[in-house]
This record gives C-alpha cells, sequence and structure tokens, in this order.
C-alpha cells in the first residue's frame, strides 16, 4: 500500500469508526475465500459492511473516535464488521459464527462502549430496530382496534334485540 491509499484507508476507517452504531472485531484466520464471500454477500443483504482490517492503520484510525478504547482488540488477523443499526453487524457475525469455528469474534463496539465476545454475542440477541418498530406500531393499533370494537358493540347488540323483537313479532 502506498503512502496515500494508507491516509485514505485510515480516513475511512475513522468516518467508520464515528459513524456506525456497532462495530465488531473478529479474528478469520482460517477462513476459505468462499467463506467469506459468503459472509459478506449476507453481510451487505442485511445492510452491513465487512472490511479486513490492517492493525495498524485501524488503531491510527481510532484515534479521536467514541471507541478509541478497542485499540486492543486489533492484534492478529482481523476483520470488522459494522452497520448503521447496532444489532445487525453483531446477528449476522454471530450467526455466521456459529456455523465457521475459524472466525472467531473478540468484540466490538457500539459507541463508547467497548464490548467483549460476550457483549457482542448479548447484542446479537437482542431485536433489530425494525423489529422494534413492528412491535411499537403493534401496541400503538391494538388500542385503537379494542376502542373500535367497543364502540361498535352496543350498537350492534340493539340490532340484535331489535331483530329479535320484529322476528318474534312476525312469529305471532
Amino acid at each position: 500500500m502506498e503512502r496515500a491509499e494508507k491516509r485514505e484507508f485510515v480516513t475511512e476507517l475513522n468516518e467508520v469508526f464515528k459513524a456506525s452504531g456497532s462495530v465488531v472485531v473478529a479474528h478469520y484466520a482460517g477462513v476459505t475465500v468462499a467463506q467469506m464471500n459468503d459472509f459478506r454477500s449476507k453481510m451487505r443483504a442485511a445492510g452491513g459492511t465487512v472490511k479486513v482490517a490492517k492493525n495498524r492503520l485501524a488503531r491510527i484510525a481510532l484515534q479521536g473516535t467514541e471507541s478509541e478504547g478497542m485499540a486492543d482488540l486489533f492484534t492478529g488477523q482481523t476483520l470488522i464488521a459494522y452497520c448503521d443499526d447496532p444489532v445487525t453487524a453483531p446477528k449476522v457475525v454471530m450467526d455466521f459464527a456459529k456455523g465457521n469455528d475459524k472466525l472467531v469474534v473478540i468484540g466490538g463496539a457500539m459507541g463508547a462502549t467497548v464490548l467483549d465476545a460476550d457483549g457482542v454475542k448479548s447484542l446479537a440477541t437482542m431485536p433489530s430496530l425494525d423489529e422494534l418498530r413492528a412491535k411499537l406500531v403493534g401496541m400503538i393499533q391494538t388500542p385503537a382496534t379494542r376502542i373500535a370494537t367497543i364502540a361498535s358493540a352496543p350498537a350492534s347488540q340493539l340490532a340484535r334485540v331489535l331483530n329479535a323483537y320484529a322476528t318474534k313479532d312476525e312469529a305471532a
């Protein structure tokens, strides 16, 4: 890599560390190219990105960001996975790591909070922003449908009573 490429890489990583909802750091020694391509496509489909990190450049890029505390994680063959949604990257990484023991999660960061491997696992079990939004909309809609049902119930009961009197008078 030339100096200009290194500067560009550091600037790009610095923006990633500042803007991402969460960043997951993992070792990938032993992962085949096909498996890595599969992993990248799964992450891309979920809205995230996977990059192989050059440790020295990643540590430089971390300077001046909230995630600066995770600089110690960059040793060995590391990759970073990140996404705007704080839960998406950990979910995809943990799902891939279940089927591939060569990918070892070492930690990550969510804003200023540095996470260890267990922290990333617990973050992966949380519902995503879209799931939370869907639950919230469902909770808001439920009372409205109940109110509509309750409001229409007296009218339908009155109609049934009137219908019963009408059929009783016709039968008599």
